[in-house]
């Protein structure tokens, strides 16, 4: 009888652990063989400039506001067709100041800037600038995350096609002493927001740089204002109505990490993926092209990740209670493996999404502490 008890316990064990790996990686290789060599199947126009209306939410960004009002003014798309919306949601450092200066000192490029009483979150401010914006393309953008020259120029491109309704970029982050964690992380994870968009769309948008079709925006009532990921939630909705929501692998930004709190800003973003796709699945209407994706996204996003601690606890049971050799050997080859950066991050990452789904019990994070980076 115990025999057969261990037996059980050690196979469900294997089970759950060949589910738990195996189906990440089973899915990123069918994805980068399948999907990534895929041409495109959109038809861009280069020359395609529309009006567009770029949109920076701050909040204390005295330090970086400037340099990425420049970073907008240096890109080689028409100033005459750029229209900038600054947001500032109760500053308490001098970040309207330094906007207001430098909208003195730039007439050639329209800025607004719009000051908000209190701070209520991204998607709040987001709305109150889709008020007032002009631009027949919405792009937003955080205030410390900077772009090649070529970006807005890249994401404008794509949208030239009407079948594309949102368009997002690939990442890198700025060295510093988290480099290689989230380094190896954001590898494999461009990857997958490629392929996954030439199979049809990816449902995860990045805020550093996020152009949207304004009537789409419109017709979809504006950014949610009740999860955080109101970047990856708007580009899913876009791609659920039938469009194609992107991410090319030549439109890249450099992305702003804390050095400090570092594991705490990862678990803010893993909260707020988790609030994304727990609202996704009430949306039942998905093009098949999409539903392979999206259904994958949340299946990663919400359920393996809870694998893992099922899958420690009957290891545990099994060498404490049945002695079993196979369980003790898995626990050795588990701590071996941590040598491998790889694995690392593949297991930092499941602690990230564990720890956020607790913390969304108690938070959702929606207006969040800045974190100096």
């Amino acid at each position: 009888m115990i025999m057969q008890q261990l037996d059980t316990l050690t196979l469900i064990g294997l089970i759950l652990a060949i589910i738990h790996f195996g189906t990440p990686l089973a899915y990123y290789y069918y994805a980068k063989k399948k999907w990534l060599s895929k041409p495109w199947n959109i038809k861009t126009n280069p020359n395609y400039k529309p009006k567009t209306t770029i949109i920076i939410p701050t909040y204390n960004e005295a330090k970086t506001i400037e340099k990425k009002l420049e970073n907008i003014y240096n890109q080689d798309y028409p100033k005459n067709l750029i229209e900038i919306i600054v947001v500032d949601s109760a500053s308490t450092d001098k970040t309207h100041e330094i906007v207001e200066k430098w909208a003195k000192e730039h007439k050639d490029v329209k800025l607004k800037l719009i000051r908000e009483p209190k701070r209520r979150g991204k998607a709040h401010a987001l709305n109150n600038a889709l008020k007032h914006a002009t631009g027949e393309i919405l792009v937003i953008a955080d205030a410390d995350a900077l772009w090649p020259r070529n970006a807005l120029s890249e994401a404008i491109k794509w949208l030239s096609d009407p079948i594309v309704g949102a368009v997002s970029c690939l990442k890198y982050p700025e060295k510093n002493d988290v480099m290689s964690v989230e380094g190896d992380y954001r590898y494999y994870y461009n990857i997958m927001r490629v392929a996954e968009s030439k199979a049809w769309s990816t449902p995860i948008f990045h805020g550093e740089l996020a152009a949207f079709r304004r009537n789409l925006l419109v017709e979809i009532g504006g950014f949610p204002t009740d999860i955080g990921a109101d970047d990856s939630y708007t580009a899913t909705r876009i791609a659920l109505m039938g469009y194609r929501a992107i991410i090319p692998e030549a439109l890249w930004c450099m992305e702003a990490v804390p050095s400090n709190g570092y594991p705490r800003w990862r678990v803010r973003r893993a909260q707020h993926l988790i609030q994304h796709f727990l609202k996704v699945i009430k949306l039942k209407k998905s093009p098949r092209e999409f539903r392979k994706v999206l259904y994958m996204e949340i299946f990663l996003h919400l359920i393996n990740p809870w694998l893992l601690p099922i899958i420690v606890i009957i290891l545990i049971i099994s060498t404490i209670i049945f002695s079993s050799l196979f369980a003790l050997a898995t626990f050795i080859l588990g701590s071996l493996l941590l040598a491998l950066g790889q694995y690392r991050t593949w297991l930092s990452t499941q602690l990230f999404l564990l720890i956020a789904y607790l913390k969304n019990l108690v938070t959702k994070e929606i207006v969040w502490r800045k974190q100096e980076k």
